[in-house]
């Protein structure tokens, strides 16, 4: 198996519509200058930590919770416009293949992302896969240590 690849595209079929709920969603936001917050979503433990975490962060002010699947893949939704139209914007990856991150850097500026690796923040679980292998306790207690850190480097 090779250690990298090189750049690729992807195809995506294009879609008609919107989500209802996340257009209103977006706007608001927009409206009120937060500032979208984006995370890994895998199934593994370190994209469930980053999710949790990234739920955490985004309940505090100025951030608010955006929906990476629909910015990346529904381009002419309100949340992609939101994403675009941040001063800034936050991704929280599991790992260091910062799929998040990586896929945002084709979107916007990439001085304009915040991004964080989750999984230094927490050192455990590395040769763990599924989420549902670390008892639900134990991810909540990770995450929230994980947010209070990324917290702490947003305040900065």
């Amino acid at each position: 198996m090779a250690d990298s690849t090189p750049d690729f595209v992807l195809d995506v079929d294009g879609v008609a519509g919107v989500c209802p709920a996340g257009e209103a969603y977006a706007k608001q936001n927009m409206a009120a200058g937060k500032i979208p917050v984006l995370s890994c979503e895998g199934p593994c433990i370190r994209g469930e930590i980053a999710r949790l975490a990234t739920d955490i962060v985004a309940q505090r002010e100025p951030y608010a919770r955006c929906c990476y699947a629909e910015s990346l893949l529904v381009p002419h939704s309100s949340m992609t416009a939101w994403v675009k139209q941040a001063d800034k914007v936050v991704v929280i990856d599991g790992c260091f293949l910062s799929c998040i991150g990586r896929a945002l850097t084709n979107m916007i500026d990439e001085d304009k992302i915040i991004h964080i690796d989750a999984l230094p923040l927490y050192k455990q679980y590395s040769d763990v896969f599924l989420y549902t292998d670390v008892p639900e306790e134990d991810r909540k207690l990770w995450a929230q240590r994980v947010a209070d850190q990324i917290l702490e480097k947003l305040a900065d």
